[in-house]
């Protein structure tokens, strides 16, 4: 570990008008807040920034671009509160996890780094997997030794850091030979406002070259050495309470802050989520319906399903396991649908936030003559992991309009997260029946909503969904600066004031169990298709 948690004079966490500022990088923009001791956000800001898709499965962006938002996030957030840099205790980051980022020393990015959607190495992660005799697609060798260490594999998709190292290493190997690291993009951030080469155990393990058994953990000269990736080349992991360093001068400068500002470790943006979800007891889950879409909760030991494709990762916390079981598309289907079809007479087709909130208020109740709809825009991971599979709207007629395919989105992505849990019940130790904590840019469509309710057969629990990342992220911060004894009971006040909740309805079960059924027959027929 770097530092010390309760490190420095200014930022110790003795200020009782102390703030946290919290930032949440997804994949089109950060969101900013200025956090009080209660954790509640005083202050809030977000500014986007573009996502380059240069070819076909390719995604990528300019690290720079993070840092420009974030500097203009806290310019928005100074305005907001003219003191904001003498109250600040801590800086802290969650981010996009699944990235990589080649630097030089200086931490100068050789490239624009390939994100967490880019899917331009599935066919090479499929080959770095496979082999014979094979298990749901891996060689058993490798499937054991992975399993075994890491607690489980790349994905066959290659969205997973190892598939893209080795991307780089074959195709531009002018750039893998000038790499000093090989960073996700939490860990480019943190090397940005401190100048050290860091990361924390959820990044690390999901480079698959981490070992996560209980009193091992670190990073692996096994699992590394099979992949070929020089272990120098990756940052050392670090708790994510911990604090980093402090802020750079030019940093500090740039960032209209003081310099030797606490820089706290933080999280990727599922572990964030996770405790900014409120739901941190052992086998309390919650769902994220953002870009993709997840469920997710904290396991007191390793779990792991191979033939669904979902494990615990060690979390940036005490190593804790946080079981995830991933989905490829949600609020993406929601605003790619809006996209398509809500342009109305003007012929516009927005998918912000105003744009996608009034489409949606006018589509109406469900159908049981509405198409069915699959959501595998970009592929699935969980409980199929294939790039491959594609969506798919079945039992179309002329008689559809916009509003019934909108509806099907919806249903479609409820439906395709009741898919999911029918394969996480399973797991022992799961606390079955609880309300459900919603979070995400999803969650403040209450048609979506009730349907994953019904769907679900839980009630869902909508509390400042937009925020939860940055909650979260603040929670490890402030049991970093000795606000609360623990990140649990930071994460506890999360739960306290005003929700919205979303009650399972009689006949929206009884039509969630008629739709699921026909997709159940459909969806093997699908998987076979695309493959």
């Amino acid at each position: 570990m770097i530092g010390d948690s309760a490190a420095g004079g200014k930022g110790s966490g003795s200020n009782e008008h102390g703030l946290i500022i919290s930032a949440d990088f997804g994949t089109s923009g950060v969101k900013i807040a200025a956090l009080d001791r209660s954790l509640s956000a005083i202050a809030t800001a977000t500014c986007r920034y573009p996502l380059s898709l240069p070819g076909p499965d390719r995604a990528e962006q300019e690290p720079e671009d993070w840092w420009s938002a974030l500097r203009e996030g806290i310019a928005d957030l100074a305005a907001q509160i003219p003191d904001l840099s003498a109250r600040a205790s801590a800086l802290v980051f969650c981010a996009q996890m699944c990235g990589v980022i080649p630097v030089e020393q200086s931490g100068r990015p050789l490239r624009p780094a390939i994100v967490w959607l880019d899917k331009r190495a599935g066919s090479l992660s499929r080959a770095m997997n496979g082999g014979f005799p094979s298990l749901a697609g891996y060689r058993f060798d490798k499937l054991y030794t992975w399993t075994r260490i890491a607690n489980g594999a790349p994905s066959h998709n290659g969205m997973d850091p190892p598939a893209k190292m080795l991307w780089l290493k074959q195709n531009e190997p002018d750039v893998w030979d000038a790499a000093t690291r090989l960073l996700d993009v939490k860990d480019w951030l943190l090397h940005r406002a401190t100048g050290r080469f860091v990361t924390t155990a959820d990044s690390a393990n999901l480079t698959w070259m981490m070992d996560t058994r209980p009193g091992r953990e670190g990073w692996s000269p096994l699992l590394a050495g099979r992949l070929g990736i020089p272990l120098d080349r990756l940052p050392e992991i670090v708790d994510g309470t911990c604090t980093v360093d402090g802020l750079l001068p030019q940093a500090g400068t740039e960032l209209g802050l003081a310099a030797g500002l606490p820089v706290i470790a933080g999280a990727g943006d599922v572990v964030a989520t996770a405790i900014g979800s409120g739901a941190t007891g052992d086998g309390e889950l919650h769902a994220y319906a953002g870009t993709s879409a997840w469920l997710s909760g904290f396991f007191p030991s390793r779990r792991i399903d191979i033939f669904h494709s979902y494990a615990t990762i060690s979390s940036s916390v005490n190593y804790r396991p946080l079981l995830i079981a991933t989905q490829e598309s949600a609020g993406s289907a929601f605003a790619w649908a809006a996209r398509l079809f809500g342009g109305g007479e003007s012929g516009a087709a927005r998918d912000d936030d105003a744009s996608l909130e009034a489409l949606y208020a006018g589509i109406g109740p469900l159908r049981d003559s509405d198409p069915l709809f699959v959501p595998w825009l970009a592929g699935e991971r969980v409980p199929v992991d294939d790039d491959r599979l594609r969506g798919v709207f079945t039992g179309l007629s002329v008689g559809h309009d916009r509003n019934a395919l909108l509806r099907s989105v919806l249903e479609g992505v409820a439906l395709n997260m009741r898919w999911a849990l029918s394969k996480v019940a399973r797991q022992k130790g799961l606390k079955a029946g609880l309300p459900l904590p919603l979070v995400g840019g999803g969650a403040v469509n209450p048609h979506f909503a009730q349907m994953l309710a019904d769907a679900l057969k839980l009630q869902v629990v909508v509390r400042q969904p937009r925020l939860a990342g940055v909650r979260g992220a603040g929670a490890i911060a402030a049991a970093g600066l000795s606000w609360y004894p623990s990140v649990e009971a930071a994460a506890a006040t999360l739960t306290q004031g005003e929700a919205l909740t979303y009650d399972p309805e009689a006949e929206g079960m009884a039509r969630a169990d008629r739709r699921a059924a026909l997709l159940d027959r459909h969806r093997p027929k699908l998987i076979s298709l695309y493959r």
